[in-house]
């Protein structure tokens, strides 16, 4: 037997059983690409392909599958706000449109719920044109020469013409950078936001809220794109902090001195572009903030207040240092508190008022700032210091107490305070200062960067103060040989406490001046507040009896020299080397 005549045949037996044990594929020859076969029957397109005859299944061998566009009719597909459908063979993708990328720095995604897209055009140029628009009208509207100069009616239209100038370079700028959809920008006397909407509206986007300085505006949405208009449209709202002094009520129309009026709310303006819109089709909504509440009253009360807080402040600090009986930790903390609030209310009664210079005012509300802060931080150490004596009538260690609070003292009095001034005024300076005061602007929650820390402090300390008011409780019970230390430390306690609510209760009537009652709270802000020095120095000095005592030798002192120098003054008036005149 020759074997090699034998190997093609095994060959093609070992394929042949090969092919038996296969299981068999379906084969659709007469499918036309971009489709595939059914049940080795029927062919149907690809996702993302249609066939020409618009069957689903199909047998016919010159049938064709075309693409799918799903960015067009009846299909468009929706990518969400700034995201744009792009059509590719057989299927489809999301992306942002020039100016705006996804967060996770993706190129594509398949669905509005997937759409984080963000703008990251520069703002710059359109935020620089702004900034120039409003330091021009601050330049006219400082200009003194241009008011004062002029007759009523020249000057009502110059306001008039400033006003609609304003407007359209502002909606102008706003529409040349249509991916900025919000910009803000103000200064001492102006302040604009700008909405730019580049689609239709849509539910979750009915009406529009614009804020600026102490006003605000809501305007519906249809009241913006106006129909059928073609690009993006615009909606500017500006106020003016200062032009409200220039044409005030009392300009148009001549009253007597006692029945003269002024406008108590800044001037506002606002405009929908690129076309005006002469009907509006819902209503706008302008919320205006008064500018002056003052009260003669509460102004007598405050300047007098303070001035007999400074007084005693002075006193106290005074006490402090020269009282050498009553020097220790706990006098340390009323003298830093003492110092604080005497400087605070001293800015306060002299320059709140200053904002001529935008600077300067700013610099002044940010020293005020820190030097509140700075009192209710030594507050937050006296009651961390009140809490540690009452803690070591249980545990004696107070040598380690006076080392740690020697420690803490001046680190967290002046440094905390300067940390949050600090941030505030890097995060945002421009709200440092107001049109009337220089104190924290309202703007953006700015005034929390004070009430928060206040409402912290305050918090913790009443926390602190229960808390020793439940270990002299226990203590008191237990009626042992320290009945004298306890004693002393609950009188502490008892004028911590008042302290706590002299300091800390007065910011509270500040924030509760709402309603019906705002006027009653004011009245009590302003009294109790102007008197904190007064209380400090009556219930850290006056009801001392060891400053009393202390006052009593100085009095004795003071009344001895005295007596001592009228005796010098009469003996000198009467020496022996005087000699009488003779008569002649």
């Amino acid at each position: 037997m020759q074997w090699p005549s034998l190997l093609p045949g095994l060959c093609f037996l070992l394929s042949l059983s090969a092919a038996m044990t296969q299981k068999p594929k379906a084969t659709c020859p007469h499918c036309p690409p971009n489709a595939s076969c059914v049940n080795g029957t029927y062919c149907t397109c690809d996702p993302g392909y249609v066939s020409g005859s618009g069957q689903k299944f199909f047998t016919f061998p010159l049938e064709i599958c075309t693409d799918i566009n799903e960015c067009k009719p009846p299909f468009n597909i929706y990518c969400g706000p700034n995201g744009e459908c792009q059509n590719v063979e057989g299927s489809f993708y999301c992306r942002c449109v020039p100016g705006y990328k996804l967060l996770s720095g993706d190129v594509e995604f398949k669905s509005s719920s997937e759409n984080t897209c963000q703008n990251v055009t520069p703002s710059n140029k359109g935020k620089r044109e702004l900034q120039q628009i409003v330091d021009q009208i601050e330049m006219l509207l400082t200009n003194k020469t241009l008011w004062e100069m002029g007759k009523k009616q020249e000057v009502a239209s110059t306001a008039t013409s400033i006003l609609q100038n304003m407007e359209s370079n502002v909606l102008a700028t706003a529409l040349k950078a249509p991916w900025q959809k919000v910009q803000k920008v103000q200064n001492s006397t102006v302040a604009i936001e700008t909405r730019v909407v580049t689609d239709n509206c849509s539910e979750e986007r009915k009406t529009f809220h614009l804020h600026t300085q102490m006003n605000s505006m809501d305007i519906h949405c249809n009241d913006i794109v106006q129909g059928n208009n073609q690009g993006p449209s615009a909606v500017a709202f500006v106020s003016y902090s200062s032009l409200g002094n220039i044409i005030n009520a009392s300009f148009f129309e001549e009253m007597d001195e006692k029945d003269r009026v002024y406008l108590n709310s800044q001037v506002v303006s606002a405009a929908v572009g690129p076309k005006r819109n002469a009907s509006l089709s819902n209503f706008v909504t302008l919320s205006f903030q008064h500018v002056k509440k003052e009260d003669p009253v509460l102004t007598f009360i405050t300047y007098v207040g303070l001035g007999l807080s400074l007084l005693c402040l002075l006193l106290a600090a005074l006490t402090f240092i020269l009282c050498k009986v009553i020097q220790n930790t706990s006098t340390s903390l009323h003298l830093q508190l003492s110092i604080c609030l005497f400087l605070a209310h001293l800015l306060f009664l002299t320059a709140i008022d200053q904002t001529e210079s935008k600077v300067l005012c700013a610099i002044i509300a940010g020293a005020l700032h820190y030097l509140y802060l700075a009192s209710f931080t030594w507050m937050l150490l006296e009651g961390l210091h009140l809490f540690l004596t009452a803690r070591n009538l249980t545990v004696i260690n107070y040598s380690s107490m006076n080392r740690l609070m020697k420690w803490l003292m001046f680190p967290v009095g002046y440094g905390i305070p300067a940390v949050i001034v600090a941030i505030s005024a890097a995060s945002r300076p421009h709200l440092y200062g107001t049109p009337d005061r220089c104190w924290l602007h309202l703007d953006h929650g700015f005034i929390w960067g004070f009430l928060g820390p206040v409402c912290a402090i305050f918090c913790v300390n009443l926390v602190f103060f229960l808390s020793v008011l439940w270990i002299l409780k226990r203590k008191l019970s237990s009626l042992n040989s320290e009945v004298s230390t306890i004693q002393n430390t609950r009188m502490l306690t008892l004028k911590a406490t008042a302290q706590l609510f002299i300091l800390g209760c007065t910011w509270c009537l500040g924030i509760l001046q709402v309603g019906p009652a705002a006027q009653v709270m004011a009245y009590l802000f302003t009294i109790i507040n102007s008197l904190q020095g007064f209380f400090i120095f009556l219930v850290y000095c006056l009801l001392s009896q060891q400053v009393q005592k202390q006052y009593q030798k100085w009095f004795r002192e003071i009344m001895k020299l005295k007596s001592e120098s009228e005796t010098h003054t009469l003996s000198s008036k009467v020496s022996p080397d005087s000699k009488p005149t003779e008569d002649k």
